[in-house]
Order: structure tokens, then sequence, then C-alpha cells
């Protein structure tokens, strides 16, 4: 029986070279000569650490990053930018957290808009996956279309196509 998964991933070494990028270009910048701005990638806890100068500069690396993530083709959906905090330095620190796999809620979301469309598909949830089962092909891409077309903002994969 033909089935696909619908899964949000993020390309982790694709993040680190954006991340990379990202502080290249801040050694370069005219705005950023003369303070100390620090930008670590901690791939295993999935968070940008930042550390810079003011808001102005907190606001120009996230708009960096936003570019280098979409020129590296990884969706900017997944970065949850936390409020800016003040150190002990006088400088602002900001934690980048990446949202990888689909939260239940909108997993249940996700199952609803296939059930209401009425097609002939069924739409289970595994772990951090949406699996979608039916007997016909065209029936699994209007599913993709339906979910494409949707308010869902996750930025979504359709991985694992079996048929």
């Amino acid at each position: 029986m033909p089935s696909f998964d619908i899964v949000s991933e993020i390309d982790l070494q694709e993040v680190d070279n954006a991340v990379n990028n990202v502080l290249k270009e801040i050694d370069t910048r005219y705005d950023f000569r003369g303070t100390s701005t620090e930008m670590s990638f901690n791939r295993k806890d999935k968070v940008i650490n930042l550390v810079t100068g003011d808001d102005m500069k907190v606001k120009a690396v996230r708009d960096m990053l936003i570019t280098h993530f979409t020129r590296r083709k990884v969706d900017s959906r997944v970065m949850e930018f936390g409020d800016p905090e003040a150190t002990s330095r006088g400088q602002l620190k900001q934690v980048i957290t990446l949202r990888e796999g689909i939260d239940k809620d909108s997993a249940r979301a996700i199952v609803k808009l296939v059930k209401d469309a009425k097609l002939k598909v069924q739409a289970a949830i595994q772990d951090e996956q949406v699996r979608i089962t039916g007997k016909k092909i065209d029936d699994l891409q209007a599913v993709m279309n339906l979910v494409k077309e949707s308010k869902i903002d996750l930025p979504l994969q359709y991985v694992n196509m079996k048929s």
C-alpha cells in the first residue's frame, strides 16, 4: 500500500555553514567594527547563542541569519528567536533555538486537515512525523498539495515515499 511521511527536519551541516558565513560577514562589516560579537552553534541542543553590542546589531545579525539560511536552502521558520537579555559586560545576549520535528498540536492539525478533505487515505501520528497511507498515489499527491497550501507554520518535507 503506497505511503509517505510528513516530517520537519533540519540539515544541521547547512545550519553550521550558515552560522560560519554570518561570522565571516560580521568580521568584514563596518558597523560591527570595534564591538565584540560572538556567535556559537550547539549541534546537540540545536541552539545558536549570540552575544553582541546593542539592539541594532542583534537585528542585523538576525537579518543576516535569515539571509544565509535562505541561501543554504534551510527554511528560516525553524528559528525561534528568544528575547535579548542584558549581560554583565553591557552587551546583549540572545538565544536562538531551532525547531525540528512536528509537535503534537501541528500533527493533529495535519491529521484533521487530511480527514476533512474526504480523501481515501489514512493519517497516523508517529512520534514527530505523520504517515499518510492510501491505495492510490494520486490521493497521496493530493494530500501533499493540500498540506502545502495549508496555513501550518512549519517547514515540512515529504519523505519515504513507497508505492
